[in-house]
């Protein structure tokens, strides 16, 4: 399997995917740990990747998600965006939002 199948793989089994450096136990650097803080915030139970112990999906996750930096949100497959929209998300109420309507739970 190659990286961007195992990439799919991962989106496919995961429905909340943070792509970030280091985990959000112990994050290493702000703006990944801004992001899984905001996702915690929002209620949402993601799955996090840390691309720093994978050096294949640090390569290839820009290219496959045409998104330069991390972190990087994926919900249900779909690129979301980085740390400033997660952040702009969960202050608008939207990013709880999106984590129930994953989650399949009433508001």
């Amino acid at each position: 399997m190659d990286i961007n199948e195992q990439i799919r793989a991962m989106l496919a089994e995961h429905p909340i995917v943070l792509f970030m450096k280091g985990t959000p136990e112990f994050p290493m650097c702000g703006f990944s740990s801004r992001a899984a803080q905001a996702l915690a915030d929002a209620g949402a139970a993601f799955h996090a990747v840390n691309v720093l112990a994978d050096p294949q999906i640090r390569a290839a996750l820009p290219h496959f998600s045409n998104w330069p930096t991390f972190p990087q949100l994926f919900i249900q497959g779909e690129l979301i965006g980085g740390c400033d929209i997660i952040e702009d998300l969960k202050s608008s109420g939207e990013l709880s939002r999106m984590a129930r309507d994953v989650a399949g739970v009433a508001p």
